[in-house]
């Protein structure tokens, strides 16, 4: 078989007009249908100028096959989570290429109750479907397609997790950065007035534009982060939010216009899960951990690690039937969600326990900051990036008192902690740092690293 190039370990996404188009995304929509024998599959589509015409060539192949077509239109990838679960369908895609460049489009998909779709449960197998087109004839009798707005249920699903009228008085700064947040945002919104939150909003970038014209929503990009908070700033904002194109990330900014480090909103959701669910599990992932760990022990929970990666990180949660899993790229997971992420819930439990605590966040922040200095993830472009942990391994490895290879090399010591792990698509070395209570120790042991990382 002839690999196609946007086939990847967990979704489908490249170039439109180079590694897919709308021919090959209705051969897909058929492949999907014929392996998971879905009955009903939800679709939905982001913001992009290319999704509308994928998302109906993909609801031809499907109808094609004999599968029923619930097309719930411009949503947020986590309402294409929500939509399957809510109509008991077989299967969910999303038409996304997220924070991707303007040109590309993909396919996210889940199978019964939103459970994540990998290469070894059945993606391989479409795949190889797809590209023989080999098909024949539809089934004798087409599915139907018919088109749900489910969001007014999406909405009462998100606002379950807070009590709105203890939300405030607060003021807001929101950049859907001409994604699909926009309209999914304002409904919240509305349901949250009405439901008494004292909130004030301020929306920048917040229509749905396929010609981004203020740029490809991806928060997480430092040349980026300006833009949201310097309106944060200039709003009197008591924090700020942004969302990547589909929403399923959500990139926090405190009153000062400070970027909040992913890390820190992990221990930060893991201390507002807790309080409305004691003693819960909470999933997070390796590269920083001890300041997570911390807080949930600090209130009462249980922390499980999980290697990185969204369909690792559920089955985590689902095997230990964990209320909240994060990880520091900002996918966040939620059990009362399908143990899927999401970029709403975040920002309403944040806004919650700030309300609650009476403090900034800002403040809640340096905090954490202060006890476990965290390098953030540092990334080496690295011809040989094995050669590169053996270094470290072979220097650092007999003085730890703990190593660790759930996910890449994890070494620990009395006093500071690294993670290093390849990228698993680029010849990219990732590095984390973390230490108790020392940042200049960190910015020493970050310095040794490096150097010996590139081999200096």
């Amino acid at each position: 078989m002839s690999r196609l190039t946007c086939f990847k370990s967990y979704d489908v996404r490249g170039t439109v007009g180079v590694d897919l188009d709308a021919d090959l995304v209705r051969r897909i929509g058929r492949a999907f249908a014929r392996v998971k024998s879905p009955g009903t599959v939800v679709i939905g589509r982001d913001a992009r100028d290319s999704s509308p015409a994928l998302a109906a060539a993909l609801a031809t192949g499907l109808t094609e096959e004999g599968a029923d077509v619930i097309d719930i239109g411009l949503c947020g990838t986590e309402e294409v989570y929500f939509a399957t679960d809510h109509f008991g369908a077989g299967g969910g895609i999303m038409v996304t290429a997220s924070h991707n460049p303007i040109g590309d489009n993909g396919l996210k998909m889940v199978g019964p109750g939103a459970t994540p779709i990998s290469r070894a449960s059945g993606l391989a197998e479409m795949e190889a479907l797809a590209a023989e087109d080999a098909f024949g004839a539809g089934a004798a009798n087409p599915g139907h397609l018919r088109r749900e707005t489910p969001r007014d249920a999406y909405v009462a699903r998100v606002l379950s997790f807070v009590d709105p009228a203890r939300l405030g008085p607060a003021r807001i700064l929101v950049n859907a950065g001409n994604g699909a947040a926009g309209p999914t945002f304002d409904a919240l919104a509305r349901a949250l007035a009405e439901a008494g939150a004292r909130l004030d909003i301020h929306r920048l970038h917040h229509d749905p534009d396929p010609a981004f014209p203020n740029g490809i929503p991806n928060p997480l990009l430092p040349e980026n982060q300006p833009v949201t908070a310097e309106a944060a700033r200039a709003a009197g904002a008591d924090m700020a939010v942004a969302w990547d194109g589909d929403f399923d990330r959500c990139f926090f900014f405190d009153e000062t216009g400070a970027f909040v480090p992913g890390e820190y909103l992990v221990g930060l959701l893991a201390a507002a899960v807790l309080e409305t669910t004691p003693g819960a599990r909470i999933v997070h992932d390796p590269r920083v951990q001890w300041n997570t760990q911390r807080i949930v022990a600090d209130h009462g929970g249980e922390t499980v690690v999980s290697p990185t990666g969204h369909a690792l990180i559920k089955e985590r949660m689902r095997a230990a039937d964990a209320a909240y899993g994060g990880e520091m790229s900002a996918h966040h997971y939620f059990r009362g969600f399908m143990y899927c992420d999401s970029g709403m819930i975040p920002w309403l439990l944040v806004l919650a326990h700030i309300s609650a605590t009476g403090r900034s966040l800002s403040d809640l922040v340096a905090e954490m900051r202060a006890r476990h200095p965290s390098s953030g993830e540092i990334n080496f472009r690295l011809e040989d990036p094995d050669a590169a942990i053996a270094r470290i391994e072979a220097r650092y490895g007999p003085q730890a008192t703990d190593t660790d290879r759930l996910d890449g090399l994890s070494l620990a010591f009395a006093d500071w902690r690294l993670n290093l792990r390849k990228s698993n698509t680029e010849p990219v070395l990732r590095l984390n740092v973390e230490t108790l209570g020392d940042r200049a120790a960190l910015d020493a042991h970050v310095a040794a690293l490096t150097a010996l990382i590139r081999g200096d």
